[in-house]
């Protein structure tokens, strides 16, 4: 019979010995790579305040989902323009101005669609493009350094600390409505017309939803722009919906996706030389097709015909 040959320890010592310090250069590699941004204090401000803004347009995009309103946040995100060049003219806060603009657009997208026949999502497309195209004749019309690029897609590398502190007090504000209202904001997303038969005011709830969206708006403008904004306000909902069928698990999903692609987009930005915003909507991007999918229960493969019960 032919003798088995068993390798002695001596001869696999310097194999192992080889495989450890590969993976530890790689992993030293991915340490630095997660490191060099972090040694700039800018960045350490912008991946914060990514990170800070993920998680307030995550849960508010929890409730924009179920809703329907991407095209109210889109309406809400270009309405802030005019309100932001304004700010900059009367030399106050930009987020004073864009909030302004922002509720005065709800106000005005509600109060069309009550007085008057036009469905709403016509309404809202006369607003925001009114109020856009009004923002633009603004910054044609004003002699400044406004650059138009940083209001349209953001510039998180260049956030001060109090626009860190604005974006934190917003974040607050909006946790707190949100926890507080919850019950009534999931029965006026699910069933408005329920949520009026037992006697809450769906009137007031729509507005409170709408000055929300307004406030997050004003706080994640500088990360992404008001451009790329609907994208965190609609993107981390969907691809939580795709993968959860229960509120609280969409919520802790849609925070988690949103976190991530906001980090690690700013960190992405740092090392490709390429816009902030544009890094992390393309990852959440990226997140909902892997979520369309794979989605253990809605996702496309496992309805396909091979795959799917029935």
């Amino acid at each position: 019979m032919a003798k088995t040959l068993v390798p002695s320890a001596s001869c696999l010592l310097p194999s192992v010995l080889l495989l450890c310090i590969f993976n530890a250069q790689q992993l030293g590699k991915i340490w630095e790579w997660f490191a060099t941004p972090l040694q700039h204090g800018f960045m350490i401000k912008a991946v914060f305040v990514s990170a800070l803004v993920g998680i307030i347009c995550s849960v508010l995009s929890c409730y924009m989902t179920l809703k329907g309103w991407a095209l109210m946040g889109d309406a809400v995100s270009h309405a802030v323009l005019p309100g932001v060049v304004i700010a900059y003219i009367l030399n106050i806060p930009f987020a004073i101005g864009a909030f302004v603009f922002g509720l005065g657009s709800v106000i005005a997208i509600g109060f069309i669609k009550e007085k008057t026949r036009i469905k709403e999502d016509t309404v809202i497309g006369l607003v925001f493009t009114g109020f856009f195209a009004l923002g633009l004749i603004l910054i044609s019309k004003t002699p400044s350094n406004i650059d138009l690029m940083h209001i349209l897609f953001g510039n998180v590398l260049g956030i001060s600390n109090s626009d860190i502190i604005q974006t934190a007090i917003i974040g607050v504000i909006t946790m707190v409505v949100l926890a507080l209202l919850r019950r009534d904001l999931l029965l006026f997303c699910f069933d408005p017309t329920h949520a009026r038969s037992i006697g809450l005011n769906t009137t007031a709830i729509y507005y409170t939803l709408l000055g929300l969206l307004a406030l997050t708006i004003v706080a994640a403008q500088q990360t992404v722009g008001i451009i790329l904004v609907i994208a965190m306000l609609v993107t981390p909902g969907a691809t939580a919906y795709m993968l959860s069928d229960r509120f609280d698990q969409m919520t802790l999903i849609a925070v988690i996706s949103g976190v991530f692609s906001s980090v690690m987009g700013t960190l992405i930005s740092y090392h490709i030389d390429a816009s902030t915003g544009g890094c992390i909507v393309v990852l959440q991007t990226l997140l909902f097709i892997a979520a369309m999918i794979f989605a253990p229960k809605h996702g496309l493969l496992f309805n396909f015909a091979p795959f799917s019960k029935g």
